[in-house]
């Protein structure tokens, strides 16, 4: 019994010293929004040990969104012919690592980690289809849409590597945070890759918030939205712009 307990008391240090062994660190990592909010940036940094390869996922949290679906009636005029409901989808969504996610990956552990296109492709719901092929068509017009709108992206190579004064691989990126994102608590999670499998991970945290008179019209939009109505329309032939621009896309429908 003593052998055994000492054993594992081994296992939870060495546990704790592996998972100590990457670090993740978003700087800027609480963002507010307000009048004269048109994006800004997030970097991510840390340490990991030398040769390994980096992800980098940021991603909201999954939600819903519903599109228009539009078709030709009679053969001429393009017109709305149903909604697409999209379950389990992020808002925000952005992959960044050190190689081609096929270079360094295996589907089994893209697919685990819900990492790249792909892999959240397999994740994603989409209803109604007609056939079950008709998923990988809407899910990629879905991506279009989304990298349009700078909420989605996928690249590699674009993570700086270098080994600092204590032999770690020290690793930093500098990302845009595009207006379109939304308020709300986004995770940066770093995997380590070795021989085709993720060996760490480590997370932290980037906050989204609206703040002064661009939170309190948004209140008031959920509130009463008559008035935020009257209101808009009041201070945009006044000022020359809509508040309204200010709300953008935060997991609605479309």
């Amino acid at each position: 019994m003593f052998f055994a307990a000492v054993l594992a008391i081994a296992g939870v240090l060495l546990a704790g010293e592996a998972s100590a062994m990457l670090t993740a660190k978003a700087n800027h990592d609480h963002i507010t929004i307000d009048f004269f909010y048109h994006g800004s940036t997030v970097s991510v940094r840390g340490e990991s040990d030398p040769g390994v390869d980096l992800v980098i996922k940021i991603a909201s949290p999954d939600g819903h969104e519903a599109f228009k679906q539009k078709g030709k009636v009679a053969g001429l005029l393009w017109m709305n012919v149903g909604q697409l409901t999209f379950e389990h989808t992020p808002t925000f969504y952005g992959i960044y690592s050190t190689k081609k996610l096929g270079d360094i990956l295996g589907k089994d552990e893209l697919n685990k980690y819900i990492i790249g296109y792909q892999a959240l492709e397999n994740h994603v719901d989409i209803s109604p289809l007609s056939n079950p092929e008709d998923k990988a068509k809407w899910f990629d017009e879905f991506v279009k849409y989304q990298e349009d709108s700078n909420v989605y992206t996928e690249s590699a190579g674009g993570i700086e590597l270098k080994t600092n004064e204590k032999g770690r691989q020290a690793y930093y990126i500098l990302t845009q945070w595009p207006h379109q994102a939304g308020p709300g608590d986004y995770v940066v999670t770093v995997y380590a890759v070795k021989n085709n499998k993720v060996v760490e991970q480590a997370e932290s945290k980037v906050k989204v918030e609206q703040v002064g008179s661009v939170k309190m019209l948004a209140n008031m939009a959920g509130k009463n939205a008559a008035f935020y109505g009257f209101l808009s329309v009041g201070i945009a032939l006044g000022t020359g712009f809509g508040v309204g621009m200010v709300f953008r896309k935060g997991g609605g429908s479309h």
